[in-house]
C-alpha cells in the first residue's frame, strides 16, 4: 500500500511541474511578442536588374503606425543613415489608430534622401484624413502621390495610387503622365490590387499585410486584413511586373508581433 501511495503522489507533482513550465513559456512568449520582436527590425536587401543609367537604391517603409518618436522610430532613422538610400518610399499607414498627425510629422520630417521621400495613403490615412493633406505632407518634406506619377530621376518615375482597400485607385490616370519607355515604380498600400494591375509597371512596392503580424509554427498568419488577396510577404511576379510586399514596421490593433519581425526593405536596381 505504501508503494502505491508514493507512486500516486508522483503524478500530481509531475503535472504541477509541467503546468509551471507551460506558464513560464507562455509568459516568456508574451514578453517577447510585446516588448522584443516589435522592436527587432529585420533589414532585408534585394537586387533587381533593369536598363537604368545608374544604380538606384530604394528604402521601402510601410505600416510604421507611429506613436511618436519612440525606440522603433529612432532605430529606423539609424538604419537609414547607415544605408544611405537614393530614394525613400512610404506605402501608407504611417498613422496609428491612437496617434496624431503631429506625431507623424515628427517622424516624416527626419526622413531624407537625395531623390526625395515619396508617400501614398494607406487605409488609416483614408479612415482618419488630415486637413489640408498636401500642405501637411509638404510641411514634413514628403511628396504625396494620389493617382499620379512623377519623375524622380531621368528614366525613372514613381507612380502613387490611393489605397485600393479603402480608397479609389486610378492607375490609368496615374500612368497617363508617365512616358511609356521609362522604368515605373508603382506604390500602393494593399497588395491585392496587383492581380488586376500587373503588367502596367515594372515594379510595385506594397505593405498592408504586416506579414500576418502573429504567426504560429506550421500555421502561418493567424489573420490578414482585407485587400491582401493571396499576397502575404516577399516577391511576386505576374505579366512581367514584380511586386514586393513588406511585413511593415509597426503593429496594428494589438501591439505585438510573433515569428514575424518588422521589416525595413532596401531594393537596389542595378543597370
Amino acid at each position: 500500500m505504501t508503494g502505491q501511495s508514493g507512486s500516486l503522489g508522483v503524478a500530481p507533482r509531475r503535472g504541477r511541474k509541467i503546468f509551471f513550465v507551460l506558464v513560464l513559456l507562455a509568459l516568456g512568449a508574451a514578453i517577447y511578442a510585446r516588448w522584443i520582436e516589435p522592436n527587432w527590425i529585420d533589414v532585408t536587401h534585394h537586387q533587381l536588374r533593369a536598363p537604368l543609367a545608374a544604380p538606384l537604391k530604394i528604402a521601402h517603409l510601410t505600416d510604421v503606425h507611429t506613436r511618436g518618436m519612440g525606440r522603433r522610430e529612432r532605430a529606423i532613422l539609424r538604419i537609414l543613415d547607415a544605408e544611405k538610400p537614393d530614394l525613400i518610399v512610404v506605402t501608407g499607414d504611417t498613422l496609428s489608430n491612437d496617434a496624431t498627425y503631429d506625431e507623424c510629422r515628427a517622424f516624416f520630417s527626419r526622413l531624407h534622401a537625395p531623390l526625395g521621400v515619396w508617400a501614398v495613403r494607406g487605409n488609416w490615412e483614408n479612415w482618419k484624413p488630415v486637413a489640408r493633406e498636401r500642405n501637411f505632407y509638404s510641411s514634413a518634406g514628403v511628396r504625396l502621390l494620389v493617382n499620379e506619377s512623377r519623375e524622380v530621376r531621368p528614366g525613372v518615375w514613381v507612380t502613387g495610387l490611393d489605397d485600393p482597400s479603402s480608397g479609389w485607385p486610378d492607375l490609368g490616370a496615374a500612368l497617363a503622365t508617365a512616358p511609356r519607355d521609362v522604368f515605373t515604380i508603382a506604390l500602393f498600400h494593399a497588395p491585392g490590387f496587383f492581380e488586376k494591375a500587373a503588367g502596367k509597371f515594372r515594379l510595385a512596392l506594397t505593405g498592408h499585410t504586416h506579414g500576418g503580424q502573429v504567426r504560429l509554427p506550421f500555421m502561418g498568419p493567424l489573420w490578414l486584413p482585407s485587400g491582401c488577396g493571396r499576397f502575404v510577404e516577399g516577391w511576386y511576379e505576374k505579366n512581367g511586373s514584380k511586386m514586393y510586399v513588406s511585413r511593415g514596421l509597426g503593429t496594428s490593433i494589438l501591439q505585438v508581433r510573433f515569428l514575424c519581425r518588422p521589416e525595413l526593405a532596401f531594393i537596389t536596381i542595378q543597370p
